[in-house]
């Protein structure tokens, strides 16, 4: 299992829609923690614009690869 970490950039493996989010949303983890384990995640426009701030749980998100990202 990857560790993800305070700036790694990770999707949504499922939507979070009291936010607005479906799975497939890219955001950046801005605070790990511990107990419970979680994630504080910002989740950007892609004009880079914060839509979203949220928590996930570890199953809700895996790290980010270049195969996600959409060119501009």
């Amino acid at each position: 299992m990857t560790l993800l970490t305070e700036h790694s950039r990770v999707v949504l493996m499922e939507g979070l829609p009291e936010l607005g989010l479906s799975a497939g949303t890219i955001g950046t983890i801005i605070h790990v923690h511990r107990e419970p384990p979680g994630y504080e995640i910002e989740f950007f426009s892609p004009t880079g614009e914060t839509v979203a701030i949220g928590t996930a749980h570890p199953h809700q998100v895996r790290l980010c690869v270049p195969t996600d990202m959409v060119p501009a």
